[in-house]
């Protein structure tokens, strides 16, 4: 698990990261320490193994003056997190816009997928213009191959999601059409290269301005499921959809939440017929991190609080993995004096 803190005393923050094994975590250790990180509540760093066992971080860095002027950096590690390579650029287009929300996967081979947001397109120091989405794969080097652009038009700040089935990966994200509708879409890539975009569901959310509340997948072998948000005609929705052909369709949408989300979605599947969705709802004291057994074909199971939580931005996006039958799920703790990252393993 990786998480960014500041540095007592400076005006620097640590990219700090931990192990767990055997029952325990290990002493968090530091990736890389600067002052010129891009911090942000929703686009935040992550960590990722690959198939080798070599590590790989990315993070967010300024890259001009102007507010969302920022690249991706990254850096690997080979002996589990000791020491790092230099850091080097996940985006090279020089441009000094905004470039973020990014996911990584590990590939069945080794190295990682990123997919990415990219304003490369966008005038520079400027939040106008065609947010982009932009898929490449990372080696343990730091070579970066298979660039790709995915769609020439996304919503501008909901975070991405992507996951490798057995046929390839698929990225889901929220879309932005010509009319401004900004429901969740898919591409993935075959033997043939990627597919055109195409919608997971047609919610018909219009909306004219980015909701920063973006989608996640899992998948194990062709079976993929997908959850996300949307208030389509004002009515605010927690959704999931599964696959069983590696994402080339989903099914109807089963409703997650209980009523009042605020959304900030994961999923992970525990097998191929069952899912857990998480999410933040909305209560009468604030608000909780809820989390929900969806099986595919039969009712969602009665929702787990599995903590209190803040609706402010601040709190961030939970996130989970999976371990065998436990569900790890991180938070920004937001209830106490002093921000604090939790832990919770959920057992099924």
């Amino acid at each position: 698990m990786s998480w960014l803190e500041p540095v007592p005393n400076t005006d620097r923050a640590a990219l700090r990261f931990a192990r767990y094994k055997e029952g325990n975590w290990s002493a968090p250790r530091t990736i890389v320490e600067r002052n010129d990180f891009f911090v942000n509540w929703a686009d935040f760093p992550s960590i990722v193994e690959d198939a080798r066992g070599i590590l790989f971080a990315h993070w967010l860095q300024r890259s001009g003056n102007s507010t969302y002027a920022y690249d991706v950096r990254m850096a690997t590690s080979g002996d589990s997190g000791q020491t790092w390579s230099e850091p080097f650029l996940l985006n090279r287009d020089g441009k000094r816009n905004e470039h973020g929300f990014v996911s990584l996967a590990p590939l069945v081979n080794g190295g990682v997928a990123a997919a990415w947001l990219d304003g490369r397109n966008m005038p520079e120091g400027k939040e106008e213009g065609e947010m982009t989405l932009r898929y490449a794969t990372v080696d343990a080097h730091g070579r970066i191959r298979a660039s790709s652009e995915l769609d020439t038009r996304t919503c501008e700040c909901c975070t991405t999601g992507m996951a490798v089935t057995g046929s390839g990966p698929v990225v889901v994200y929220r879309d932005r059409s010509g009319d401004e509708i900004r429901d969740v879409a898919f591409v993935r890539q075959t033997s043939k290269g990627w597919t055109r975009p195409a919608l997971v569901h047609a919610d018909g959310w219009k909306i004219t301005g980015c909701p920063v509340n973006g989608p996640q997948v899992s998948a194990s072998g062709r079976n993929v499921a997908v959850a996300w948000f949307t208030a389509a005609e004002d009515h605010q929705r927690v959704y999931a959809s599964f696959s069983s052909d590696g994402g080339t369709t989903f099914a109807a949408p089963v409703v997650v939440d209980d009523g009042k989300p605020i959304g900030r979605v994961d999923v992970v599947l525990l097998h191929a017929e069952t899912a857990v969705v998480s999410w933040i709802e909305q209560t009468p004291g604030g608000a909780e991190i809820r989390a929900r057994v969806v099986p595919r074909n039969h009712s969602p199971a009665p929702s787990i609080k599995v903590a209190d939580a803040s609706a402010a931005r601040a709190a961030g996006f939970p996130r989970m993995t999976s371990a065998g039958k436990d569900v790890f799920i991180a938070w920004t703790d937001q209830t106490a004096k002093d921000k604090r990252v939790r832990i919770a393993r959920l057992s099924f």
